[in-house]
C-alpha cells in the first residue's frame, strides 16, 4: 500500500506540474479580463491541456491519500517542482540553465534520504472532532496572521513568502481533509461522501490556497515563494498527519540522516526556484510574452 500511494503521489506530482505549465503557457498570449480571459483560454489547446493535468493531479493526490500517510503523500509532491522545471523549458523554447541539474539531484536525493529515514506510517484516514477542531484554529488562525503580515509596504519579497507559507498551510489542510472525505468514500460510498464535511472543508481550503499562490507570485520574485510554498506544505503536512492520524516517523539516530535529507531538499528547492525564473523570463529575442509558463505550484 506504501509503494501505491507514492506511485499515485508522483504521478500527481508529474501531473500537476504539466497541468500548471500548459496553463501558463496559454495565459501567457492571452489578452483580456474577467470572464473574456476564461472565454479565450477555453479554446486554447494548451490550456485544455492544462486543465486535464490540473485534473489528474487531484484524482491521483486522492488515490495517494487513500492509500498511504499524509506525511508520506505531501512530501513527495515537492517533485512537482523539478518536474515542472523539465516541462517548461522544451516548452517555453528556452534551455534549462546546466546548474538546474543540481538543484533536481539535490531535491531528488533529499527526499530519497528524508522518506526512507523517516518510514511515514500509520493506518487511519479519520480523526474525531476533538483534534479536527484545534487544528482548524491553528491552520485558519496561522493563514491570517500570515496575510496580514503581508500587507502592502511590505518588501516585495517578504510578501510573496508569506503569503506563499499561507498558502502552503491551505494546501496542507486542504490534504488532510481530502484524506479523511476520500477515506469516507472508500469505506462507506458517495453518498456519505457527500454528507462528510471534510468534503466541502477541503474544496473551502483549497480554493483559498489557489488565490493565496496567486497573489504570492504577484507579490513578489518565485525564488522568495517557492520555497516557503513547498517546504511549509510538506512540515505542516508532516505535523497534521501526526496529529490527526496518529501517523509515525521514526526518531533516535534516525534523526541525523533525516536532517541531511531536508538540508538537501532546502538547497535544491532554491536552486530549482531560481531555474524556473530563468527559464520565466523572456529572453530579448522571444519578447514578453514567451517566458511565462513554468509551474509555480
Amino acid at each position: 500500500m506504501i509503494e501505491l500511494a507514492a506511485a499515485f503521489a508522483v504521478a500527481g506530482a508529474a501531473s500537476n506540474a504539466v497541468g500548471t505549465a500548459f496553463q501558463r503557457k496559454a495565459a501567457s498570449t492571452t489578452r483580456g479580463a474577467g470572464v473574456r480571459i476564461l472565454a479565450e483560454l477555453v479554446r486554447r489547446p494548451a490550456w485544455v491541456v492544462g486543465m486535464a493535468g490540473v485534473i489528474g493531479a487531484a484524482v491521483f493526490q486522492s488515490l495517494a491519500l487513500v492509500n498511504g500517510p499524509l506525511a508520506l503523500v505531501q512530501p513527495l509532491f515537492i517533485l512537482e517542482l523539478p518536474f515542472a522545471l523539465l516541462v517548461a523549458g522544451p516548452l517555453m523554447h528556452r534551455r534549462m540553465p546546466s546548474w538546474g541539474w543540481w538543484g533536481v539531484g539535490g531535491v531528488v536525493a533529499g527526499l530519497a534520504a528524508l522518506l526512507a529515514s523517516a518510514a511515514p506510517r500509520g493506518a487511519t484516514d479519520q480523526a474525531p472532532l476533538s483534534r479536527w477542531i484545534p487544528v482548524l484554529a491553528v491552520c485558519v488562525g496561522g493563514m491570517a496572521v500570515l496575510i496580514l503580515s503581508a500587507g502592502r509596504g511590505r518588501p516585495p519579497a517578504r510578501r510573496a513568502a508569506l503569503l506563499a507559507a499561507a498558502a502552503a498551510t491551505g494546501n496542507a489542510l486542504t490534504a488532510a481533509m481530502l484524506k479523511s472525505a476520500t477515506g469516507t468514500f472508500a469505506d462507506d460510498g458517495f453518498t456519505a461522501f457527500l454528507l462528510s464535511w471534510q468534503t466541502y472543508g477541503f474544496a473551502l481550503a483549497g480554493a483559498a490556497a489557489v488565490v493565496l499562490l496567486e497573489n504570492s507570485l504577484q507579490a513578489g520574485p518565485l525564488v522568495a515563494s517557492q520555497p516557503a510554498l513547498t517546504i511549509g506544505d510538506a512540515m505542516v503536512s508532516l505535523a497534521l498527519g501526526m496529529f490527526l492520524f496518529g501517523e509515525r516517523v521514526r526518531t533516535g539516530w534516525w534523526l541525523v540522516p533525516e536532517a541531511l535529507g531536508a538540508v538537501l531538499i532546502i538547497i535544491g528547492v532554491f536552486v530549482l526556484s531560481r531555474a524556473v525564473q530563468r527559464i520565466r523570463e523572456p529572453s530579448p529575442a522571444a519578447g514578453a510574452g514567451a517566458g511565462a509558463g513554468a509551474g509555480d505550484h
